[in-house]
């Protein structure tokens, strides 16, 4: 009954075949949230495929009805002792749109196909084979040591890829249910394939878009050019009032706090991009003064998703009456992004643009929990005496998760391990799980959840 037994049996569960069968099986279920008529195959997967997985880990469980209508929740639970700690551990279910027409030849969304260190399927890298990894993990565990040592509970979802509707009010109206120490959860990349990574909550995301409505219809720029203004004029140099040639915000209310020294030394090691099939990042651009870590993860940015006027494609001599910009910011914790659409308004109307009408999106908060929190400490120290290798450490991902609903619904500690990597194509065409990766990640989470039963 040792550490090293169960991080054994949870790789010889990949070496033997059972994880890629049981992948197989997963990615097999077409969870696309997205699409309603995939309603009865959410609850299935979620009653019978996760069920019977959790309940092998002595779990008792049922499904909960979501109350924003579709995608359903599992909400599990394993009580050992009152004296133990909790832990909350959380994935979904649901998948992007599958595209199948868009996929290379040879793959299919819905069947795993093995191409040397790339398992190619919708859901092997989000989340299917991740959540795959922890409860394999957790059921190692258990059969080694004859119990996990804490006490288990599990939330996985079925709408994460449609914006976790209703995540936030089932963590509320089951608090006491999903009550825990710490939250460890899988999901996104890690920071490079080969660097086994922590992450401590996600950038905020907030879409807004800026509308310039003039006049109806478009006239032509021969009679009326110079006598009619012209609305993508007008929104392009609104924007540029915004966000500068280089990409750094000019609004004070949307820029963030300074960032805190504790982040700032767990992203002195952080090195971004580089992969084979990473885009080269541009010198030049973003906050100056800051590393590209500094700029990914610790600051604010504003992108300009899409900008149209007229017809883009087919351009005509007409001044259009209309022009729109789909935006997004994207937030660290210390921004205060309820006041997003007040503050764009103060700012057009100073600017002179009281023509541009400002629409704001729903919200995805930013959150991080404290890198010095005890957890944190624990649960880097225990993957590197697994690994041999000090993990990359982010105070935040770059991009956006539901953790909100875990950090400030529920007030935990959230602490994520994604088994993916940057370029898995997640969300697109294509996507894949590395086989490596995988592996290694089966015997960092044995060793996690053993530590976790010493504690």
């Amino acid at each position: 009954m040792t550490r090293a037994a169960a991080i054994d049996r949870a790789t010889d569960y990949f070496d033997s075949g059972e994880f890629l069968t049981e992948l197989t099986r997963r990615v097999a279920y077409p969870t696309e949230s997205q699409d309603t008529d995939r309603a009865p195959v959410l609850r299935s997967y979620l009653a019978d495929e996760l069920t019977p997985a959790v309940s092998r880990l002595g779990c008792t469980a049922r499904i909960v009805d979501n109350p924003a209508g579709g995608w359903p929740f599992l909400v599990a639970r394993r009580h050992e002792d009152d004296g133990l700690p909790t832990v909350l551990l959380y994935g979904h279910a649901d998948v992007v749109l599958g595209e199948a027409r868009r996929w290379r030849s040879g793959l299919d969304p819905w069947r795993v196909v093995v191409e040397g260190n790339r398992w190619y399927g919708r859901g092997t890298a989000d989340n299917k084979g991740q959540h795959t990894i922890n409860l394999a993990a957790l059921e190692q565990v258990l059969r080694v040591r004859g119990c996990l040592g804490f006490n288990l509970k599990i939330l996985l979802e079925t709408g994460e890829e449609s914006g976790s509707p209703g995540l936030r009010q089932v963590c509320a109206d089951h608090r006491d249910e999903l009550a825990a120490d710490v939250l460890i959860a899988s999901d996104g990349p890690r920071i490079a394939a080969e660097r086994p990574t922590v992450f401590l909550g996600s950038r905020g995301s907030t879409p807004f878009t800026l509308r310039v409505n003039l006049r109806a219809g478009a006239h032509h720029s021969g009679n009326w050019g110079g006598l009619l203004r012209n609305p993508a004029t007008v929104l392009a140099n609104a924007l540029a009032t915004i966000v500068d040639a280089r990409g750094c915000i000019l609004v004070p209310g949307l820029r963030p706090p300074e960032i805190p020294d504790n982040v700032r030394r767990a992203l002195r090691d952080i090195a971004v991009g580089g992969g084979p099939d990473d885009p080269a990042i541009d010198e030049g651009w973003g906050e100056p003064g800051l590393t590209p870590a500094e700029r990914l993860v610790g600051w604010n940015t504003v992108e300009v998703l899409s900008l149209a006027a007229g017809n883009p494609d087919t351009p005509v001599n007409a001044i259009p009456g209309v022009a729109h910009a789909h935006c997004q910011l994207r937030s660290v914790v210390g921004t205060d992004v309820d006041k997003l659409g007040q503050v764009l308004r103060e700012h057009l109307d100073t600017q002179g643009f009281p023509m541009i009408d400002v629409e704001v999106g729903r919200t995805m908060p930013p959150t991080r929990t404290d890198p010095d929190d005890p957890w944190v400490r624990w649960a880097v120290g225990s993957m590197e005496r697994t690994t041999g290798a000090k993990p990359a450490l982010l105070p935040n991902l770059g991009g956006s998760i539901p953790n909100d609903a875990f950090a400030d619904e529920l007030g935990l500690c959230t602490i994520w391990v994604p088994h993916s990597y940057p370029a898995c194509s997640q969300h697109a065409p294509d996507e894949h799980l590395l086989a490596p990766v995988a592996r290694e990640a089966l015997g960092i989470m044995a060793g996690l959840f053993w530590d976790l039963g010493e504690k």
